[in-house]
């Protein structure tokens, strides 16, 4: 909607977040590496709107969905093409990210959801979705390289070069 923020439908409201440097780095890294990693039937999409009901569209910072799909080049798809999802935390988005999202990737049986945090220095993955949220929960600081064992096969996340917010405040 508006150059510089991000936009998608929370809990019914219209939520526009700034996008920080530090928010793009970590996505471009990220994608890139897991683009080397997916067969060619993937595609790693960002930033296009996942409707989940009427009061819930999100745009998640990195979804794996298959590359058929993507080819359509839509606007919006459905959250149940996504296999693999991951959200960068901005000083804005923490409650969304750790909070909200978990309930509806795992409600739609996404396997895996990565956060990856700036303002921490960490990155907190997710799997065993369930109706309410995600049974298993792992947090590793940010240097080694972080290994998920998705339906798409393991990748491997290099965690050493995404940016740290050294001048975040802390975060509950």
């Amino acid at each position: 909607m508006s150059p510089g923020y991000l936009t998608e439908i929370v809990e019914g409201s219209i939520v526009m977040n700034p996008v920080r440097p530090f928010h793009g780095t970590t996505i471009r890294r990220v994608s890139t590496g897991l683009e080397t990693q997916l067969a060619p039937v993937w595609e790693v999409a960002s930033d296009v709107a996942f409707p989940f009901d009427d009061a819930n569209g999100f745009c998640p910072d990195i979804a794996v969905i298959p590359a058929e799909a993507e080819d359509e080049n839509r606007g919006a798809y459905s959250p149940d093409l996504i296999e693999f999802v991951a959200e960068v935390v901005s000083p804005e988005s923490v409650r969304r990210v750790y909070e909200i999202k978990p309930r509806w990737y795992a409600s739609r049986g996404i396997a895996n959801y990565l956060i990856l945090d700036p303002l921490k220095g960490h990155a907190v993955t997710m799997w065993n979705p369930g109706p309410d949220g995600y049974r298993g929960r792992d947090t590793v600081a940010y240097g080694p390289d972080l290994t998920v064992d998705s339906p798409l096969g393991k990748l491997t996340i290099r965690t050493a070069h995404l940016p740290i917010d050294r001048k975040a405040r802390p975060q509950p």
